[in-house]
């Protein structure tokens, strides 16, 4: 039988909010081991892009990085957030080792293709070194991932947070029953945006298709939910979209994703 790994990907306001972060890192710190935590911050790294005076672009909620978005996001995600969560972490008494795809070869990623938008130093995931990965957590170690990646051939690339943690979900489903959860600062898929409570709290394949054509899901839910599924059609157990209340009360009201009813 299978252990069970949980993959927590956090983002949106909970990077920017100090006392949110904290409390939501004690309570990754008391989930039981193994677990990883993929982190975001796409807000401070636009918050620093523009003191910078470095124009910021999004497309469906994906960024456009230029040659000095990259070190602007390289910085601040695998440099200023990843090194602030790891330092909390080891203050919680968890064990926690910071890595971007580059490290240890973890994640091989390729350049996106330049299509009808060019992304930029963005970049797609090839493969996960769920070998390498499978090593450190045996290790009592508590993984945690920015949103960096690299190609093998010296060039960094600002790969997407929700991408990583639904790749890494899959790619440990070999070994693991991978659970893979988003926290970020709503209770879960929303009905309406302006009311904080409609949340959708049973999305499948099929009703996903129905609110994005109703455009109730849209920019970036998008590329989230799309991760979601994903990873469930390659093999992973369990999705859960919600706020940072849902690791530590699994009954926390969020949305449950799963390929039928």
């Amino acid at each position: 039988m299978k252990s069970k790994l949980s993959i927590v990907k956090v983002g949106g306001k909970l990077i920017d909010e100090p006392l949110k972060l904290k409390a939501f890192l004690a309570d990754f710190a008391a989930l039981p081991s193994p677990k990883i935590l993929v982190h975001g911050g796409g807000k401070a790294a636009t918050a620093m892009s523009k003191q910078l005076g470095i124009p910021s672009q999004m497309v469906e909620g994906r960024r456009i990085t230029s040659d000095k978005e990259l070190e602007v996001v390289t910085m601040v995600y695998a440099g200023l957030i990843n090194k602030n969560i790891v330092a909390e972490l080891q203050h919680q008494g968890c064990n926690a080792l910071g890595l971007s795809g580059a490290d240890a070869q973890v994640i091989l990623s390729k350049k996106r293709a330049v299509g009808a938008i060019d992304y930029g130093w963005v970049g797609d995931i090839e493969q996960v070194n769920n070998q390498m990965i499978a090593s450190f957590l045996s290790q009592g170690l508590s993984l945690v991932f920015s949103a960096i990646g690299h190609n093998g051939q010296g060039q960094l690339l600002n790969t997407n947070a929700d991408t990583i943690a639904a790749e890494i979900a899959i790619a440990m489903s070999e070994e693991y029953d991978s659970e893979l959860i988003y926290c970020f600062e709503k209770k879960g898929v929303l009905q309406s945006v302006a009311d904080e409570d409609s949340v959708i709290e049973s999305i499948d394949a099929a009703k996903y298709q129905q609110l994005k054509a109703a455009g109730i899901i849209n920019e970036g839910m998008l590329p989230k939910l799309e991760n979601c599924f994903h990873a469930l059609q390659q093999g992973v157990q369990s999705v859960k979209v919600g706020n940072e209340l849902l690791i530590h009360d699994f009954q926390q009201v969020h949305t449950h994703l799963s390929l039928s009813l």
